[in-house]
């Protein structure tokens, strides 16, 4: 008979047996609830949202209707979504629908005011329609919000430039390198509020190569300087080599700008002539802005009105020009200008000369501080009435085209080239390049 003693489980041994079964019951459950997250919807709420792909497709390919309509889309799934909801301002904003985008972005601060990027949002549309007032008070808000932020203290210190309070803004570019170091646009910003230079010294070189007679040359060295934001002055002195003759003169002028009547300049020039430039030379310009805004094709446009005279030995010149630049988007621009020339001989009547020049304007490459920009232009009947061989003796057609890089912030390199078809089968290629320091 078998004793019970031999097959019976000690108090303790039923204990042991228990905790190590409750310890296995609790690793299960742990795996499994990490399995269940692994393929739950909760494990992707770090993803982005399928919609917010959809938008930032649609913003790559600047189709801001269907972006919008992805944003509606979704609002009408989940009204009350506040993430969905800011994606409609930006998207307004984006598109160039500034009112509509400001008028969203009110909306959402009459239902919430913490949020500093909704605040930051409005005051970008405030800037962009020149409301720079409104802008730094949105702005201020959103820093009062969310004050360790850098990208924060950025777009304040954006605004505060544009306002023209240069050494807050500096301050507030500063604060925004501190919290984030590695902040590209806090250090572009603080390279931006440097000194801007008042003066730039220019030095150049022209030449003129004929197909009836020998090549002609000329030097030049200029400064032009902004002393004020409404007083400049320009000095320049010019050497010419005029067929075997030599001759130079001496341009001075001043502008006075006014910030709602536009820019007067007033100049004069005299030198040696020899014979072969004027004598004497006296200008004025007049210079006037408008801006049209940044949704519409022409962005602004500038007229300029001069009236130059140049006395020779044995004639005079009166020129009347009119010139309209329109600015484009992306920095192109395009002008026009008709010149109305009036030439007195001695011993003959007066004559009128029309002439025009059409010329566009557009950048190639943007790699930072090095910039290259070019132009085209195509001019008929245009004499430059400065030199004795182009006034009142042939009608032609030019053609060319010329080239701006930026080496650095303070120096750039300017090459132009021309081909000009005159009267008589007889040709003029002009080619010049000129350096520029700012300083």
């Amino acid at each position: 008979m078998c004793s019970f003693r031999k097959f019976a489980v000690s108090p303790k041994t039923t204990l042991r047996s228990r905790r190590h079964h409750a310890r296995q019951a609790r690793l299960i459950f742990v795996l499994i609830i990490g399995a269940l997250l692994a393929v739950s919807p909760v494990s992707g709420s770090s993803q982005t949202p399928d919609w917010q792909n959809e938008i930032r497709k649609c913003a790559e390919a600047q189709d801001w209707a269907s972006a919008l309509r992805v944003v509606d889309r979704e609002l009408s799934l989940s009204p009350n979504d506040m993430d969905v909801r800011s994606w409609r301002p930006r998207i307004l904003a984006w598109w160039g629908h500034l009112p509509e985008a400001e008028q969203e972005y009110l909306k959402i601060l009459s239902i919430s005011r913490n949020d500093p990027d909704t605040w930051m949002g409005l005051a970008n549309v405030y800037l962009r329609e020149g409301r720079t007032a409104e802008a730094l008070a949105a702005m201020d808000t959103a820093v009062k919000l969310d004050a360790s932020r850098a990208d924060l203290h950025a777009a304040r210190a954006r605004v505060l430039r544009t306002a023209g309070v240069r050494n807050e803004a500096r301050t507030e570019f500063q604060n925004a390198l501190n919290l984030d170091p590695s902040s590209e646009e806090a250090r572009v910003g603080l390279i931006s509020l440097r000194a801007e230079p008042k003066h730039e010294l220019r030095f150049g070189q022209e030449n003129d190569l004929f197909n009836f007679a020998g090549a002609n040359h000329n030097e030049g060295i200029s400064l032009a300087s902004r002393w004020t934001s409404r007083w400049s002055t320009g000095l320049a002195e010019g050497f010419y080599q005029r067929g075997g003759i030599a001759a130079e003169n001496f341009v001075g002028s001043v502008t006075r700008r006014q910030p709602k009547w536009g820019a007067v300049t007033v100049g004069g020039a005299t030198g040696n002539d020899n014979g072969v430039i004027p004598r004497t030379e006296a200008f004025f310009d007049l210079d006037r802005g408008w801006k049209a805004g940044e949704t519409t094709f022409v962005r602004s446009v500038e007229t300029i009105y001069g009236q130059h005279w140049y006395w020779y030995q044995s004639s005079r010149i009166l020129t009347l020009t009119t010139t309209a630049i329109a600015y484009l988007p992306r920095e192109w621009t395009f002008s026009l200008s008709a010149t109305g020339a009036r030439s007195a001989f001695s011993g003959s009547g007066i004559e009128w000369r029309p002439s025009g020049l059409a010329r566009l304007g557009f950048p190639i490459a943007d790699l930072g501080q090095h910039r290259l920009s070019g132009n085209v232009f195509f001019a008929a009947g245009t004499e430059d009435f400065g030199q004795v061989d182009q006034i009142g003796s042939f009608a032609s057609q030019s053609y060319g085209g010329g080239l701006r890089y930026q080496l650095t912030a303070r120096q750039d390199l300017t090459g132009y080239a021309s081909y000009q078809k005159r009267t008589q089968n007889r040709t003029d290629t002009a080619f010049g390049l000129s350096y520029g320091i700012h300083f």
